[in-house]
């Protein structure tokens, strides 16, 4: 789940736990346009305030009207779920600042006991991956532990019920445990990225602490073997210590991984790759799959520049988009004064 909505669920806990009337909202369905995308959650307090958006800021409002007059109920912790559609007339639309004559479904519930957002919530800040299945009769709650990384995440309006899928769907193991990797891994928890580190060496794990990433000791090739990289994992290698880096590389190279990369000038990766055909038969296609240097080629040169070229690197690819390299701007053409300027200077 995208992290802005991890927030939602924390406040909705938050205001829960001061006992204040709540109502959650995730928007099912969008037709045409739509600011938010489906699984998107927002929150109204009793009070009127706001966590989370789906739309510019038209749809919160009345929702908060609708709060506030009681129509989810008056008293804190009771009614039942229900459905609404906005922008399904033009002027109601336009009146809602739909983009495009979009349309926005989303189910609202009141929080409840039954709710279960604290459990939901305990489940989350341990990694798991939970469906949670919303009964809209009685707004009852059941949660479901999902153990496969690859289980497909839903959000579905199934006739009573409103299915959801919470957690990391996106993973990364990052191979060393330098400076470099820890802007890394703090960036990419932003990013909803249930991040790994792994590093044998001693002298690089013993202080490393980097936010909710998980840190193991093991070799690297028995590191990438255990994660079971699937289409949802993105592997880098930044130790710049072939022993090291290459064995991560062998096996995520041969793996379903979606993005495969590692640090290094271009010298260094033309010989990372000679070695890895030479002394362990890869394949020009799987050799091909290695993103050498690894991120996107902006001029990034300190260690939280290179971590923000990576990570941009990393979201072109989980969108199925390559970027090209870039082309430098000339800084030694002569710019005309302005006009006000060139008074000034006669």
């Amino acid at each position: 789940m995208d992290n802005v909505d991890l927030q939602v669920l924390r406040q909705v806990a938050a205001w829960r736990a001061r006992d204040e009337r709540v109502v959650l909202g995730t928007v099912t369905r969008t037709w045409g346009s739509a600011p938010r995308p489906v699984g998107s959650l927002v929150a109204i307090s009793g009070d009127g305030h706001v966590a989370g958006s789906v739309s510019g800021g038209c749809i919160e409002q009345d929702l908060v009207d609708r709060v506030r007059a009681g129509e989810f109920g008056r008293v804190a912790g009771q009614g039942v779920p229900r459905v609404v559609r906005y922008g399904v007339l033009g002027d109601e639309a336009a009146r809602f600042g739909l983009p495009c004559g979009g349309t926005l479904e989303l189910v609202l519930e009141p929080v409840t006991p039954a709710t279960a957002i604290t459990d939901l919530l305990a489940g989350l800040d341990q990694g798991k991956r939970v469906r949670r299945t919303l009964a809209l009769a009685d707004g009852r709650v059941d949660l479901l532990t999902l153990h496969a990384a690859h289980d497909a995440d839903i959000v579905q309006l199934q006739g009573d019920a409103l299915v959801t899928t919470h957690g990391p769907r996106w993973r990364l193991l990052v191979i060393g445990a330098g400076q470099m990797t820890r802007y890394l891994a703090e960036m990419a928890g932003a990013l909803d990225y249930q991040v790994t580190v792994c590093d044998p060496r001693i002298e690089y794990t013993a202080e490393f602490a980097a936010g909710a990433a998980r840190l193991v000791r093991t070799m690297p090739d028995d590191a990438v073997i255990d994660f079971l990289p699937d289409a949802h994992t993105a592997v880098i290698a930044l130790t710049h210590d072939p022993k090291l880096d290459d064995l991560a590389l062998l096996e995520a190279l041969r793996s379903n991984a979606f993005y495969v990369g590692a640090i290094g000038s271009r010298a260094n990766q033309a010989r990372r790759r000679e070695r890895l055909a030479a002394h362990f038969d890869m394949t020009l296609a799987e050799l091909s799959r290695l993103h050498g240097p690894v991120g996107l080629k902006n001029g990034a040169r300190t260690p939280p520049e290179i971590a923000v070229a990576i990570l941009a690197e990393l979201t072109a690819a989980r969108y199925g988009l390559r970027i090209p390299e870039p082309v430098p701007i000339a800084v030694d053409v002569p710019v005309a004064p302005l006009p006000h300027v060139q008074a000034l200077a006669a």
